[in-house]
C-alpha cells in the first residue's frame, strides 16, 4: 500500500505543479504581453474582439520545462528534446510578434528536426511489421522521412488553430493516446504527456473563459501550436522506435488524424486553386463546420469528439492486436472518405453561400 501511494504522489505532484505553473505563468505573463505588444489584433481572417494576449504557448512550454528539469531524470535525449522545443519557441514567438516569412519558420523547424535526428539520434528507422513479412527497415531514407514528418505534425497542429479550444483539446486528445500506450508498455516517457495536458488545460480555462467570465482571454499562438505539434512528432517517434516500443508507427497516423486530414486537404485546396500551400485563409474544417451552421463551441465539441473516436479506434485496434496493414488500409479509407465528406460538404456551403447572395 505505502508503495502505491508513493508510485501515485510521485505521478501526481508534477502532473499539478506543471498545472499550476502554467496558470501563474499565465496570470504573470498577460500584462507583460500587452505591454511588448505580444498580442494578437482583429482584422482580416480575425474576428475577435480587442487584442489578446498570445502568452499561452510560453507558459504551458516553460511551467512543461520547470517539471521536466525539476522531475525527471537527465539524459541526452531530454536535453535534446528541450533544446529544440525552446528554439521552436523562441520562433514561435517570432512569428507571433513579427509574423515571419514561411521559409523562415520552415528553416527553424528542419534544424529543430536535425537536432532530434542528429542530436538525440532519434528518428524513424522502421515502419514496423507494416504488411506482414517483418519490418521494413528504412536505412538512410529514414532521416529524411523523419524531417519531413516533424515539419508535417508542426504546421499540421500549427494550422488547425483557428477557434478557441480547437489547438488545445486536439493536443490533449493525441497527448492522451501516447500517454496511454507509453504507460501501458512502462514506457519512462509517458510523463511528458502528462505534463503537458496539465498545462494545456490551465490555458483552456483562460482561453475558453471557465469559470465564466472569471478569467480574461489569451491565445496560445504559433509559439505553442508549433512546440506542441514538434513534442507530439517526438513523442511518436519515441514510442514507436527500437525493441521496447510502445505502439507500430502506423498509430501514429490515428492518435494525430484530424490535424493531419485537415492540413493535407487545405494543402491540396490551395495547390489547386494556384495558391501557396502556406497561404492562411478560412478554408479550414472548423470554418466550414461554422459556416454548415455551427457556433464555434459546437464545431469544437464535434471536431474534439471525431478526433476522440478516431484515436481510440486506432489505440483497440493496436491493443487488440489488429495487423499493421489493417490499420494502414483503415486509415486510408478514413482520409479519403474525409476527402469525399469534406467536398461535398464545401460545395453545398459555397453553393448556399451564393444562393444568399443572388
Amino acid at each position: 500500500m505505502n508503495a502505491l501511494v508513493t508510485g501515485l504522489s510521485s505521478t501526481l505532484f508534477p502532473i499539478v505543479f506543471a498545472f499550476v505553473t502554467s496558470y501563474g505563468l499565465i496570470r504573470l505573463g498577460k500584462p507583460v504581453a500587452v505591454r511588448i505588444g505580444l498580442v494578437d489584433l482583429p482584422g482580416g481572417r480575425k474576428e475577435h474582439n480587442g487584442a489578446i494576449p498570445l502568452i499561452g504557448g510560453i507558459a504551458i512550454f516553460l511551467s512543461v520545462l520547470t517539471s521536466s528539469l525539476l522531475f525527471f531524470p537527465a539524459s541526452d535525449t531530454l536535453r535534446m528534446y528541450l533544446l529544440s522545443a525552446i528554439l521552436m519557441l523562441f520562433i514561435g514567438v517570432l512569428d507571433d510578434k513579427y509574423d515571419l516569412k514561411v521559409s523562415y519558420r520552415l528553416f527553424a523547424q528542419a534544424f529543430a528536426a536535425s537536432l532530434m535526428i542528429f542530436g538525440a539520434g532519434e528518428y524513424l528507422k522502421d515502419f514496423g511489421n507494416l504488411f506482414g513479412f517483418g519490418v521494413i527497415e528504412l536505412g538512410w531514407f529514414g532521416p529524411i522521412i523523419t524531417l519531413i514528418a516533424v515539419i508535417g505534425a508542426i504546421n499540421a497542429f500549427n494550422m488547425v488553430d483557428g477557434i478557441d479550444g480547437l489547438a488545445g483539446m486536439l493536443s490533449i486528445i493525441s497527448f492522451s493516446s501516447i500517454a496511454f500506450l507509453m504507460a501501458m508498455n512502462n514506457n519512462p516517457w509517458f510523463m511528458l504527456p502528462l505534463l503537458y495536458i496539465a498545462a494545456i488545460g490551465a490555458y483552456l480555462m483562460f482561453n475558453l473563459g471557465w469559470p465564466k467570465g472569471k478569467l480574461r482571454k489569451i491565445f496560445m499562438g504559433d509559439a505553442g501550436s508549433m512546440v506542441i505539434g514538434l513534442t507530439i512528432v517526438w513523442l511518436l517517434i519515441l514510442g514507436s522506435q527500437g525493441e521496447s516500443r510502445a505502439f507500430s508507427p502506423v498509430i501514429a497516423l490515428w492518435v494525430i488524424a484530424i490535424p493531419l486530414m485537415d492540413m493535407a486537404a487545405i494543402m491540396y485546396r490551395r495547390k489547386k486553386k494556384g495558391q501557396s500551400p502556406f497561404k492562411p485563409d478560412r478554408d479550414h474544417l472548423h470554418h466550414i463546420c461554422m459556416r454548415a451552421g455551427l457556433k464555434p463551441r459546437g464545431a469544437l465539441a464535434w471536431i474534439s469528439g471525431m478526433s476522440t473516436i478516431i484515436a481510440s479506434v486506432g489505440i483497440a485496434s493496436y491493443v487488440y492486436k489488429i495487423p499493421d496493414i489493417f490499420l494502414l488500409i483503415g486509415f486510408l479509407a478514413l482520409f479519403f472518405g474525409y476527402c469525399y465528406a469534406i467536398q461535398r460538404v464545401w460545395k453545398l456551403v459555397t453553393w448556399l453561400r451564393s444562393s444568399s447572395n443572388v
